[in-house]
């Protein structure tokens, strides 16, 4: 007989967490994959991270020389999507939004090539998912060039949200507002990648400022009560990604993550992997460390995975 989720989680039963219905709802497509998926493929041996990075910068860095090295061109990225998708498949992950940026469309001949490709591809092998494909924007993007695409990008009604990631401090997010009233207007779930780096009054500006639904990471809004009841006030949730945090020295460890406090605030969250090819951590992995630290009980746990499940009931599905 198969495990409920906090029986498995009380027993340190990895392969039964793995077969229960989970959400991952920040992760970035070309980096959601897991680093034995590209072993296989490349034959290559792949060390993970064997400290915390220093930035952003450094962690870009690494991707580069242990990742990106054996998946080279458009072959090297269109098998790190694939490995995004075979992980959600072997995680059970039923309800995946990945994350793709403007370049990519670019790179595959544009918006109708590049749909269909993804789409195949989470056709073949995660047919049972439901997929909310997400456009992520780079906060140091020319506000310009980004409005020069985005019509056509959105006028085919595939992506379901907007996010906006990178360097936090490249400009202000207020810049993005034309961005945004675009994606509104079109019907897109408007997040942006907030407060991981920044302050809680960036929490708080950037929702304010675009009018997001949600915010990815937002852990900084743990250093102030009046933020955390603002944001539990206005149902806004945090896609929070623990180990991510820990290996860009954000948080201290799972024992010490400001995950407790939003929690305890009534701040909505859910547990997801970021850009597992480089933290190295699958869904199932995050809650067994959170649980094994002590910071959450299981039940704790299991109603922020049931939260990430519900996602599905607030967008349209993508078949």
């Amino acid at each position: 007989m198969s495990l409920s989720f906090t029986e498995a989680l009380h027993l340190n039963a990895l392969d039964e967490l793995k077969r229960i219905p989970k959400s991952d709802l920040h992760s970035h497509a070309g980096r959601g994959g897991n680093i034995s998926y590209i072993e296989a493929w490349s034959g290559a041996k792949i060390e993970p991270p064997g400290r915390p990075f220093d930035s952003l910068l450094d962690m870009q860095a690494w991707f580069e020389s242990n990742i990106k090295i054996h998946c080279r061109g458009l072959q090297g990225y269109l098998k790190r999507i694939e490995a995004s998708f075979a992980q959600a498949q072997a995680d059970r992950i039923e309800v995946l939004a990945l994350s793709f940026g403007l370049d990519e469309i670019s790179a595959l001949g544009g918006m109708k090539t590049f749909m269909g490709i993804i789409e195949e591809l989470h056709r073949c092998l995660t047919p049972g998912t439901s997929f909310f494909p997400e456009l992520s924007l780079g906060r140091e993007s020319r506000i310009e060039d980004i409005l020069k695409e985005i019509d056509e990008v959105l006028a085919y009604r595939w992506f379901a949200s907007i996010d906006i990631c990178n360097d936090e401090f490249a400009q202000p997010i207020r810049h993005f507002k034309p961005v945004y009233r675009i994606a509104k207007v079109a019907g897109l779930r408007l997040r942006a990648h907030v407060g991981e780096f920044g302050s809680p009054d960036d929490v708080r500006e950037a929702v304010e400022e675009l009018e997001l639904d949600e915010v990815h990471h937002g852990i900084a809004a743990a250093r102030s009560v009046s933020v955390m009841n603002w944001l539990a006030d206005h149902h806004i949730r945090l896609n929070v990604c623990p180990t991510s945090n820990i290996l860009l020295r954000v948080a201290d460890s799972y024992a010490r993550h400001p995950l407790r406090k939003l929690y305890d605030y009534g701040v909505p969250v859910t547990i997801n992997t970021d850009d597992l090819l480089i933290f190295n951590q699958s869904v199932s992995q995050e809650y067994l460390n959170l649980y094994q630290s002590g910071l959450m009980t299981a039940e704790e746990l299991d109603f922020i995975r049931v939260t990430g499940l519900s996602y599905v009931g607030s967008l349209h599905k993508h078949h």
